[in-house]
């Protein structure tokens, strides 16, 4: 097995990219493995906010990356002027509960975003590249990568950047490795709408609100996706908002499950609408028939520890710490992860330090930092949907940063 100064990541995520562009600043070799056959094989979510990593984001990407990153945002428009206005609203009422702290931030397209960062680092992405195993060499120098291609690869360090379903993660941590469930339900579409459909959302908040229901508590999500000006529909006959509507409930026992029809998951949708604001239940009503509706399968895992066979196999972002969306911080540490491992590797290969030294390091930093993450976003899942309990130290309220 050939000892090289070669970082291989797997997994093209956004977590994975931002990791190759900072190795490729600090002028470290990497490789990156990707499961997909190309960029556009699978959907890639919804939207994102990145808030309290802008400031690492800008750190690690170059100007052209972080121009084509500006243009991602859902809205070009709110992103010119945006105050980081964040409501919690009564959706019987649509009053506003509580104004969460602002920020800056970008809400930008996911898939949009991936392929921004894609773009500056294509050259060194394979594609089709599933993992199978990993190796060790017997002498404690080097990793392997080995693929159900048939094919392998080989370096000094292998970092899992898959996911929440990491393989890498199961390869470390084989008692551990499992995501832990939590008990709430979600569900959402993706939805075309007129501007005088979208103007009932836009109204409350042009980019995104959230709110639950002080009865039921049936939690509501809205955010645009896109506008007329980022998709391209600006004055044409189909001029169009993507606007993302989600909503989430305490799971119980009796609750349906993934394996229930798009047409299931709407009508328990619009049921749960009832007893909102006639515009927001009239609005989310008016969903057509055979929308597609997409079911999150709701765990985490607390960034618990893990073999990182003498330095030579680590984990960044979800593979890591795997987070549930109530605060919107997931790819904010990812993000900084990124930046952090770059640091450490940089230190090993320098001499500065031992591999297995920097990487415990990187470790240890990052689970101080992200099991509390973990938690907090597990709580704010929770705290959601009791209208009644919040207050502005919940879990879901507090301000997004990082200290």
């Amino acid at each position: 097995m050939a000892s090289t100064k070669r970082v291989i990541i797997i997994g093209g995520g956004v977590v994975g990219l931002t990791l190759a562009h900072a190795l490729k600043q600090a002028g470290i070799s990497f490789e990156l493995y990707e499961r997909d056959d190309n960029i556009d094989a699978r959907k890639q979510g919804w939207a994102i906010t990145i808030h309290w990593a802008l400031f690492t984001l800008r750190a690690i990407l170059d100007e052209p990356t972080l121009s084509a990153i500006d243009a991602t945002q859902v809205d070009p428009e709110v992103g010119r002027h945006d105050t980081g206005n964040f409501l919690f609203i009564n959706l019987k009422t649509l009053e506003t509960k509580f104004r969460i702290p602002p920020n800056e931030r970008r809400r930008v397209n996911r898939e949009k975003f991936r392929k921004a960062l894609h773009e500056g680092v294509k050259d060194h992405i394979h594609w089709g590249k599933k993992l199978k195993d990993i190796k060790t060499a017997s002498n404690g120098d080097g990793i392997a990568a080995c693929f159900e291609d048939g094919s392998s690869v080989s370096g000094a360090i292998l970092i899992g950047a898959e996911g929440s379903n990491s393989q890498t993660r199961h390869y470390v941590a084989p008692e551990t490795y499992r995501n832990i469930p939590i008990p709430v339900r979600f569900l959402g579409v993706a939805l075309e709408m007129s501007p005088d459909q979208a103007k009932t959302f836009r109204d409350i908040d042009p980019l995104l609100f959230q709110g639950c229901h002080p009865e039921t508590g049936n939690y509501l999500w809205v955010s645009m996706m896109s506008t007329p000006e980022a998709n391209g529909s600006q004055g044409t006959d189909h001029e169009y908002y993507l606007v993302q509507i989600n909503m989430s409930w305490i799971k119980h026992e009796s609750s349906a499950t993934k394996e229930d029809s798009h047409a299931l998951r709407l009508e328990e949708m619009k049921c749960r609408a009832e007893g909102f604001h006639p515009l927001l239940r009239d609005a989310i009503h008016s969903i057509p028939d055979g929308t597609p509706v997409m079911e999150v399968d709701m765990k985490d895992w607390p960034c618990l520890p893990w073999d990182n066979k003498d330095g030579r196999v680590t984990l960044v972002g979800d593979s890591a710490h795997a987070m549930c969306m109530y605060r919107g911080e997931a790819a904010n540490h990812g993000i900084l992860d990124a930046q952090y491992l770059t640091k450490a590797i940089t230190d090993a290969f320098s001499g500065k330090m031992s591999l297995k030294a920097a990487i415990d390091n990187y470790e240890t930093e990052m689970r101080e930092r992200t099991s509390v993450a973990v938690q907090l976003s597990r709580q704010a899942a929770i705290d959601a949907h009791d209208y009644n309990g919040l207050n502005e130290n919940s879990a879901v309220l507090k301000r997004r940063a990082l200290k």
